[in-house]
């Protein structure tokens, strides 16, 4: 099957696509776009890939769904379009930066720069309809970024991986923990983040990290 996916992932993880449950997923996906409102575009899907080389990757980021809400999604986790309010996650996200770095909240919730410099802002499902979150869960998704998680873990060294919340923790048990980095912490949601996100500094401690292996920091 031909997926448009970075060069690069699509060396990784090529044999996930003719597996059964990718085949299945892919018509699923196309079936939907061609009858419901989906987010992010059909361009888009694979905007976390396509945004960071597998060889770039300094740093990975877990969400769960694509935001559902009309033009808020581009494909990377937590991140919204230009000229796009930042929903609640990503404004207490903007607040712990502030916190943490001492850096001014960035007036656009667009984390493409973050990607560019090797952040890979990874969804567990990469698509959902309009207005109904969780309604791609359990599709073939899960299964197919699981594959993408262990291929990092397996095959780089040093990354750091930061799981928010007890979802992106429980898809982070398959990362090694003797080669790479975890920082885990409650879910920036306006439901959790008091309950020890907020203080938890995964900014400077992924920087820390980065410098102590002689890798360059993310300007977050």
């Amino acid at each position: 099957m031909e997926v448009a996916i970075a060069p690069s992932w699509k060396q990784k993880l090529v044999n996930e696509f003719e597996k059964p449950y990718f085949i299945e997923l892919a018509t699923f996906v196309k079936t939907e776009y061609a009858t419901q409102r989906v987010y992010p575009s059909g361009k888009q899907i694979f905007n976390a890939f396509n945004s960071c080389a597998f060889e770039a990757v300094k740093v990975v980021i877990l969400g769960q769904d694509p935001y559902h809400g009309e033009g808020q999604a581009n494909g990377l986790c937590f991140s919204v379009n230009d000229g796009v309010k930042p929903p609640p996650s990503l404004v207490n996200i903007f607040k712990e930066l502030n916190q943490d770095l001492g850096k001014p909240i960035p007036s656009s919730g667009n984390l493409q720069r973050w990607a560019d410099q090797g952040v890979l802002l990874l969804n567990a499902t990469l698509t959902v309809r309009a207005s109904a979150p969780g309604s791609h869960q359990k599709r073939g998704w899960e299964e197919f970024t699981d594959a993408a998680i262990k291929v990092l873990s397996d095959e780089r060294t040093d990354l750091v991986f930061i799981l928010w919340g007890a979802y992106a923790q429980k898809k982070g048990e398959i990362i090694d923990r003797q080669k790479h980095y975890v920082i885990a912490s409650p879910h920036p949601s306006p439901f959790s983040a008091y309950n020890g996100f907020f203080g938890s500094k995964p900014f400077s401690k992924t920087n820390g990290y980065l410098k102590s292996k002689n890798l360059p920091e993310v300007d977050w």
